[in-house]
């Protein structure tokens, strides 16, 4: 068999003709689609139906024409382009094999090493069994390749420090697509509406004029609303680093409409990933800011970080309205003293401080550590965030923080 030609299975070997004539091209470029969808790709049967369209115009006589339709059909999202191909060159070399990888993501596949930040379709072949062997790889799938109402259950409430290599990057995903509406203030500047201390005189005036004199209602000024600016500060230590990568992927992602979002890294140092937080692609977004970090993966010394945010971008906070969100467990290794200082000026110098905590997973955590006491003490607020649920429910968390102020 050439090999520049796609394998669709026993059988399929011989003309394009006959492929199709036996329904073995559909058949299994509906299996691609069922193998994309479970690895989190968005698909449905009309862009099946434009794969084996764009197949049969193409021919089967270059693999890399038919991934190139197939990609150009099957590809809505940026982030899915790298998924597509890698199952794209294991699926038409091996089916078996590509089903036993997407198969992985639903899977309890042992964790890849922490030095692996960026798991593959191809690390959850190495949690495969053997050809022949009873497994995931064998399983049944079905109809629509969608995850089980226990898969995605399971997957909302594990916590992201015991996800495997394809869980992790699944969990990444379905991560960026949660919303997070951040709550709204009435601001200073006004604007015509029903309700208001104040009457609106240009409209009361316009209406006078067209009713001739007769006023049918009292138009009047109201504080319009106004996002919170955001201040996000990420802890990259390595006892944060599995979820650092997952949390910043979905603070892109669903703080993408604020106006005003200042991020920064902290560990040993602080690193300003703003510039990055501009770009559209969360994974663009990921890969910046790997370039920008010096210490990921080390200490934490949170103390000396905020003390370079008051000297350098105290003009970030924005007269004291900002909301800052700070994500660490709190094992900080600094000096107390200058951790307490700069904790009660950044308190200071905010409207209201959330800790998110991965450690509060944990039934009775108490914060025994120096860095998570003087936290607890000093913030005004603090949630778990070590899974999907709880990143759901962040949205409520922030609400209830800000109300009645």
């Amino acid at each position: 068999m050439n090999p520049e030609l796609p394998d669709f299975g026993p059988g399929a070997q011989g003309s394009p003709e006959r492929a199709s004539a036996g329904g073995l091209l559909a058949d299994n470029l509906t299996g691609f689609g069922r193998a994309l969808r479970r690895c989190g790709v968005r698909l449905d049967s009309a862009h099946i139906a434009l794969a084996q369209q764009a197949a049969l115009l193409v021919g089967l006589d270059s693999k890399a024409d038919l991934g190139a339709a197939l990609e150009a059909v099957l590809v809505n999202r940026e982030r899915d382009r790298t998924v597509f191909r890698e199952l794209f060159a294991l699926y038409f070399g091996n089916p078996a094999a590509a089903t036993g990888a997407s198969a992985a993501l639903l899977s309890g596949a042992p964790p890849t090493p922490a030095s692996a930040h960026r798991p593959r379709v191809r690390e959850a072949l190495a949690a495969q069994p053997a050809p022949g062997s009873a497994g995931p790889a064998d399983a049944p799938i079905d109809a629509d390749a969608a995850m089980s109402a226990s898969d995605l259950r399971r997957l909302r409430h594990a916590d992201f420090q015991g996800l495997g290599a394809g869980e992790y990057r699944l969990v990444e995903r379905l991560a960026r697509d949660i919303a997070l509406p951040l709550p709204r203030i009435a601001a200073r500047r006004t604007r015509a509406g029903v309700r208001g201390a104040r009457l609106h005189w240009p409209g009361l005036m316009r209406q006078a004029a067209r009713s001739g004199g007769e006023l049918l209602h009292l138009p009047r000024r109201e504080r319009q609303p106004q996002a919170l600016p955001l201040l996000l500060l990420v802890d990259v230590s390595g006892s944060m680093e599995r979820y650092a990568r997952l949390l910043l992927a979905f603070l892109h992602a669903a703080t993408r409409e604020q106006r005003r979002r200042d991020v920064f890294a902290f560990g040993t140092e602080l690193t300003d990933l703003t510039p990055a937080f501009r770009l559209g692609d969360s994974d663009a977004m990921l890969a910046t800011a790997a370039t920008l970090i010096p210490d990921y993966a080390g200490g934490t010394r949170l103390g000396e970080s905020l003390a370079t945010l008051r000297r350098q971008h105290a003009h970030r906070l924005v007269g004291r309205r900002t909301l800052v969100l700070l994500i660490s467990d709190g094992l900080d290794t600094g000096a107390p003293e200058t951790l307490e200082a700069e904790l009660a000026w950044l308190r200071r110098s905010s409207r209201r401080i959330l800790w998110l905590n991965p450690l509060l997973r944990f039934e009775g955590y108490a914060p025994l550590a120096r860095g998570a006491a003087l936290l607890q003490r000093l913030v005004h607020g603090s949630l778990a965030v070590h899974n999907l649920s709880r990143l759901q429910d962040l949205a409520a968390g922030l609400a209830a923080l800000t109300r009645g102020r």
